[in-house]
């Protein structure tokens, strides 16, 4: 069954307030957008994680906005009809708000995405402010922050740390009043961001951040188990796409090499 919940930003505040779930799934291609696409999950995002996951990169730094104009560009194709939420890369905001407006317009512009997602708390909300008041929505992203990986120096949890806690909270509360409709808490404490939560009018989104955030967003890739070597706490396979894939590809090999394949019923 299609879920037709969420079709706009506004609706985030909205299921908040009704304290109504927000699911997402991240993804960046058109074939696993047409699935999900036919599911009950409320929006999508086009993350900078496509670099690791689909590209294989080591870290999500080196993905460009023209990469995350592909494939949000598929991924519309796929679900001509869902809110998506796109991810600014490593340095399409940094510079100037000017820069940030360039390329969060390119994106909204040449993809179809509704809205966009940055990394990092106060030190962007004038950034935020700037792209809201030019018609981009945004949603922010505390925590771990997988762009600032050479300075954290490695995917950990983060706000454990009391300073660091009190840091995050301020941040959130930065974002908010700088016009972010939702806000992504990724690898925090769940007291922590259950705080945050309670704190903020608009709905946070967790991954790895517990139970008490308004949503959840996890990677469809992972979600599905289709790499076994990926095995963090804060994830739940709900498949073993790994083996069925492998074990599909194997026995297409094998047919190949017997002859099984074609058969009578694959010719012309």
């Amino acid at each position: 069954m299609k879920n037709s919940g969420i079709k706009s930003v506004v609706d985030f505040k909205r299921y908040k307030e009704e304290k109504r779930s927000i699911s997402m799934v991240t993804c960046y291609d058109a074939a696993f957008a047409r699935i999900a696409d036919k599911s009950e999950v409320d929006c999508l995002l086009v993350g900078d994680s496509c670099g690791m996951v689909s590209a294989g990169y080591e870290s999500t730094v080196p993905v460009t906005v023209d990469e995350i104009i592909y494939h949000a560009k598929a991924v519309r194709r796929g679900a001509p009809d869902r809110l998506i939420v796109a991810d600014l890369p490593f340095l399409s905001y940094h510079e100037s708000r000017e820069s940030a407006v360039r390329n969060a317009g390119r994106i909204l512009k040449e993809t179809g995405a509704n809205a966009v997602k940055l990394e990092g708390g106060e030190y962007f909300c004038d950034t935020v402010r700037t792209l809201v008041a030019c018609s981009i929505p945004v949603m922010g992203h505390l925590g771990l922050t997988p762009q600032s990986v050479n300075v954290t120096g490695g995917y950990r949890v983060q706000g454990r740390d009391p300073k660091d806690a009190e840091r995050m909270k301020r941040d959130a509360k930065a974002l908010e009043d700088a016009g972010c409709f939702a806000i992504v808490l990724e690898m925090v404490p769940e007291n922590l961001a259950r705080e945050i939560s309670e704190s903020l009018s608009i709905p946070t989104i967790g991954i790895g951040a517990g139970r008490y955030c308004d949503g959840q967003v996890l990677v469809i890739y992972d979600l599905l188990g289709m790499n076994g070597k990926f095995n963090p706490k804060f994830l739940k396979k709900y498949a073993n796409l790994d083996e069925i894939i492998r074990n599909a590809i194997n026995e297409y090999s094998a047919d190949v090499k017997t002859g099984a394949f074609p058969g009578s019923d694959n010719v012309f």
